[in-house]
């Protein structure tokens, strides 16, 4: 994105600052709609294209202004990550997204963040997808909506309807606080790391499914593991092979405490929980390197 700045003036001009104090929102209503860093982040740099050439004085509300190009073009870039997922090797999961603890403190936004939440959002139409993020997450209202994907009110309410009724028959059975998903994190952490099979059992539930998204890049299994036996035996003998070089490290993904996995000091993979009544019911492992170039970079920058 281009700055616009100017060397005789302390303040940005009118559009740069706009699109700069709504920055972030217009990241995560993108990578919401598009489940990837990467091309939230292309989505951005097409809203600020399209954005630096409006006439500032004919638009009313520049927050709205903002959120109705970005989603337009997250939805056209939805439509060809579609494709691309037709092709893709195994599982296909979310880039994992670092995020700052006080994110899970917003139950709204991290439960909408998170990669279980993402991927049942993965089976809305794309405008769905978009009514649904806009509506439940961000609160915009239905003629707001309407603009954005460009339909009338009376049909966004529909798919709204639509749409919630369908996230709700998939999404997390119960609420988990943050403090019994850490818990449950460090159980797990604990008993990978010392090879406690039984302890694993203990926190897994028994349909427990396991994805592991290597991208056809990298070694991971190209199918779910279903079944606390075969996710606690799988987890047990592969971080074994690797024990020596294996280093375990908590952190905040996608808005839930997670795992990052680092083979001699290399990030290998993320690994995200779900969690539902207590029990560990989704692992989410993310090893395909185009997908973790951010979070390598991001953790570059906080350990500085």
């Amino acid at each position: 994105m281009s700055e616009h700045s100017d060397t005789t003036t302390s303040h940005p001009d009118p559009a740069t600052e706009a699109f700069v104090a709504h920055r972030n929102l217009l990241f995560t209503v993108a990578y919401e709609l598009l489940g990837s860093a990467a091309d939230a982040e292309d989505a951005l740099q097409e809203t600020w294209l399209r954005w630096s050439g409006v006439d500032l004085d004919t638009v009313r509300d520049q927050r709205a202004y903002l959120v109705r190009i970005v989603t337009r073009q997250a939805l056209s870039r939805l439509r060809t990550l579609g494709r691309r997922k037709e092709s893709y090797v195994g599982p296909w999961l979310p880039e994992p997204l670092l995020t700052t603890p006080d994110v899970a403190e917003n139950v709204e936004l991290a439960d909408s963040l998170s990669t279980a939440m993402l991927l049942v959002l993965e089976t809305l139409t794309p405008t769905e997808r978009a009514v649904f993020v806009l509506r439940e997450v961000f609160d915009l209202d239905y003629d707001e909506i309407a603009e954005a994907v460009a339909r009338t009110p009376a049909t966004v309410r529909q798919i709204a309807h639509r749409a919630r009724t369908h996230v709700a028959a998939r999404r997390p059975r119960g609420d988990v606080s943050p403090a019994e998903t850490r818990s449950a994190l460090d159980a797990f952490q604990r008993a990978v790391q010392t090879g406690d099979l039984r302890g694993l059992l203990d926190i897994l539930a028994p349909d427990v499914v396991l994805l592991t998204d290597g991208g056809g890049v990298v070694q991971a299994a190209r199918t779910p593991i279903v079944g606390a036996g075969r996710v606690a035996q799988l987890l047990v003998a592969g971080l074994g092979r690797v024990a020596p070089a294996a280093s375990l490290h908590p952190a905040h993904v996608n808005g839930h405490p997670a795992l990052i996995l680092r083979l001699d000091g290399d990030l290998h993979s993320v690994i995200t929980l779900r969690m539902d009544d207590g029990l560990v019911t989704g692992l989410y492992a993310v090893s395909n390197p185009d997908k973790l170039s951010r979070v390598e970079q991001e953790a570059a920058t906080l350990h500085r």
